[in-house]
C-alpha cells in the first residue's frame, strides 16, 4: 500500500511552480546558480526563468549563460533533462539601473508573465564602500520593488537578506526590527554626497554594524517591510552559507569566500592562527538546505490565501541540536584534512584558534608574515614571480572580516523555518529536504573539503596519493623546524643570561665523574 501511495503521490511544490514564470536577480552568484539548477531539475514544469544578467568582461548574457551550463553543477540536468535548459531566459540588465535596465519588449514580457521573484542580487564584499553597498543592496532592492509593483500577476517576492543584519540584537527573532536610519535618507545621501566625505562618516554612521554589507542589508529589509501587505513580500535570512550537502553535487562550492576559504587556507598550511571562540556555535547552513528553504517559502507564501499581520520572515539556520562549535569544526576538520589533504601545501596544516589578541598577533607575525616574506625573497632570488605576501594580505583582510562573526555568540530563532517541513507532503519533504539532523558531521566535512579541492582548486581526486606523501614530508619538516628553532631559542636565552659556560662546566664535570667511575 505504501509503495502504491509513493508512486502515485504528486509534488505539491512542483504543482505550484507548474506554468509559472520566475524572475531571478543574482542568478549568477553561488546561491543563485544552485536555486536555478534546483528549480529546473525538481520543478521542471515551470514555464520559464528570467535571469537578470549584465554583460561582463565584454561578454553578453547569452554567452555567460552558455559557460554557466558547462559547470559540473549542471551535470545531472545535462544528463537527465537537457531540454529544461531552454527554459532559462537571460535578460540583460542590472540592479544598479532604474527599471533594472529593462526596456521595450523584454520589459513587457517580464512584467506581464512573472509570477514569482527571487531577489538575490547583492554585493557580498564586506569591505565595500558605503556608496557601493547602498547602491547595490539598498537602492537595488528599491529598484526591484518598483519593477515588481508593475507585475499584475505577482504571487510572491522573496527577498534574500542575512541573519547577521542586526548585530545589536542578542536574540534575533523572525521579525523586522526598527532601524535608526531611514533607508530613503541614506539612498539620497549616497546619491549626492561625494565618496570621500561619505567614507569619512561611514564608521560612525554604520555603528553597531561591523561592515557596510550588514548595514545596507538592514536598510533593505525596512524597504521590503514597508511594502507589505501591498506587495506579497517575504524575507529570508540565511546564516553563513557553506558548500552543498547533496545537491547539485556533494560539496559543491564555486568560490573561496567565507569558511571554505579558511578551511582551504588552513589545509594548505597558509593560515596558522585565527581569532575565534571555540565554545561558540558555528552559525552555518549548507547551500542546498538554504535553497530548498527558499523554494518552499515561495511555495507557501505564493499559495496562501490569508495574510499575516506583519511581513513574513524566515531565519534559515540549522536546528540548535545540530550546530557544532567552532572548536569542534576545527578538530573534526583537521581529521578530515589529514586524510584528504590538498596538493602542494606551504606548511603542515596545524593551525589554531584563540580569543587572545596578543597571542594571535604574535602568531600572525611569526607564522603568516615572516614566512610569506621569506618565500617571496626566495622567489626573487630564483627570478620567479612573487605571490605569497599578496596572498597573505588577502587572507588577512578575509580573517579581519570573518573574525567579527566567530568571536561573538549569536542566537537566531527559526521557528518559522523549522516549521516548513510540516507544510510539505512526504514526497516534497524528500525532494526539498531541510532536515539536517540525520547528516553525519564527519561525512559532511569530507564532502566540504573534497568539494573545495575539486571545484575551487581544480585538484582531482587522483592526486590524493601524491598529496598524502607531500603531507608526510611537511610533517617531518614541521618537526625538524620546531626542534631547530627551539634549540636556537634556548641557545639564545642561555647566552643572554650568561648560562652557557656554567652549563658546559656542569656537563664537563659530569663527564669526568663518569669516566672516573
Amino acid at each position: 500500500m505504501m509503495n502504491s501511495n509513493s508512486t502515485t503521490m504528486k509534488s505539491d511544490v512542483n504543482e505550484f511552480y507548474k506554468g509559472q514564470s520566475i524572475f531571478v536577480t543574482g542568478g549568477s552568484g553561488f546561491m543563485g546558480k544552485v536555486l536555478i539548477e534546483k528549480l529546473l531539475y525538481s520543478c521542471s514544469d515551470l514555464k520559464e526563468i528570467f535571469i537578470l544578467m549584465r554583460p561582463k568582461r565584454g561578454r553578453v548574457p547569452e554567452s555567460r549563460l552558455e559557460d554557466m551550463f558547462k559547470l559540473p553543477m549542471f551535470q545531472r540536468i545535462r544528463e537527465d533533462k537537457p531540454e529544461v535548459l531552454k527554459k532559462l531566459v537571460p535578460v540583460q540588465g542590472d540592479v544598479t539601473f532604474d527599471g533594472l535596465g529593462l526596456s521595450g519588449e523584454t520589459l513587457d514580457r517580464v512584467l506581464k508573465n512573472t509570477t514569482v521573484v527571487f531577489h538575490m542580487a547583492a554585493t557580498l564584499r564586506m569591505e565595500a564602500k558605503l556608496k557601493d553597498a547602498i547602491d547595490l543592496n539598498t537602492t537595488g532592492t528599491k529598484r526591484v520593488i518598483d519593477v515588481c509593483r508593475k507585475m499584475p500577476n505577482l504571487k510572491v517576492l522573496v527577498h534574500l537578506s542575512t541573519a547577521f543584519c542586526y548585530c545589536d540584537k542578542e536574540v534575533l527573532h523572525e521579525k523586522v526590527y526598527e532601524c535608526p536610519h531611514n533607508p530613503h535618507d541614506l539612498i539620497r545621501c549616497a546619491e549626492w554626497m561625494d565618496e570621500k566625505t561619505l567614507d569619512n562618516i561611514t564608521p560612525n554612521l554604520i555603528v553597531p554594524h561591523p561592515n557596510t554589507y550588514t548595514y545596507s542589508k538592514r536598510l533593505a529589509e525596512i524597504l521590503i517591510r514597508n511594502e507589505y501587505p501591498n506587495l506579497p513580500v517575504v524575507i529570508a535570512r540565511p546564516s553563513i552559507v557553506i558548500p552543498a550537502n547533496e545537491e547539485p553535487l556533494p560539496g559543491w562550492v564555486d568560490s573561496l569566500n567565507g569558511p571554505i576559504g579558511i578551511m582551504v587556507g588552513g589545509g594548505k598550511g597558509v593560515i596558522r592562527s585565527m581569532l575565534c571562540n571555540g565554545e561558540y556555535r558555528a552559525e552555518v547552513i549548507p547551500v542546498d538546505i538554504a535553497i530548498n528553504g527558499l523554494i518552499t517559502i515561495a511555495y507557501n507564501q505564493g499559495r496562501s490565501t490569508t495574510k499575516s499581520k506583519d511581513v513574513p520572515v524566515y531565519n534559515i539556520t540549522c536546528s540548535e541540536g545540530k550546530k557544532l562549535t567552532w572548536g569542534e569544526v576545527l578538530e573534526k576538520g583537521k581529521e578530515v584534512a589529514y586524510e584528504y589533504p590538498f596538493e602542494a601545501g606551504v606548511w603542515y596544516p596545524n593551525g589554531t584558534i584563540t580569543t587572545n589578541k596578543i597571542v594571535h598577533t604574535l602568531s600572525i607575525i611569526f607564522f603568516h608574515w615572516l614566512p610569506a616574506y621569506f618565500i617571496d625573497f626566495l622567489m626573487l632570488l630564483l627570478g620567479q614571480k612573487r605571490f605569497m605576501v599578496r596572498i597573505q594580505t588577502r587572507i588577512s583582510d578575509g580573517l579581519d572580516i570573518l573574525q567579527f562573526f566567530t568571536t561573538r555568540k549569536w542566537d537566531f530563532r527559526s521557528e518559522n523555518f523549522q516549521s516548513l517541513p510540516g507544510t510539505l507532503n512526504s514526497l516534497d519533504e524528500r525532494v526539498f529536504t531541510m532536515e539536517m539532523d540525520s547528516v553525519d558531521n564527519m561525512e559532511y566535512l569530507k564532502k566540504t573539503i573534497l568539494g573545495g579541492r575539486q571545484y575551487c582548486l581544480k585538484e582531482p581526486l587522483t592526486s590524493l596519493p601524491k598529496a598524502r606523501m607531500q603531507l608526510k614530508a611537511l610533517y617531518v619538516l614541521d618537526i625538524v623546524a620546531k626542534v631547530v628553532l627551539s634549540g636556537l631559542l634556548i641557545w639564545t636565552l642561555l647566552g643572554t643570561f650568561g648560562l652557557r659556560e656554567p652549563l658546559f662546566s656542569l656537563f664537563e664535570k659530569k663527564e669526568i665523574s663518569i669516566l672516573a667511575d
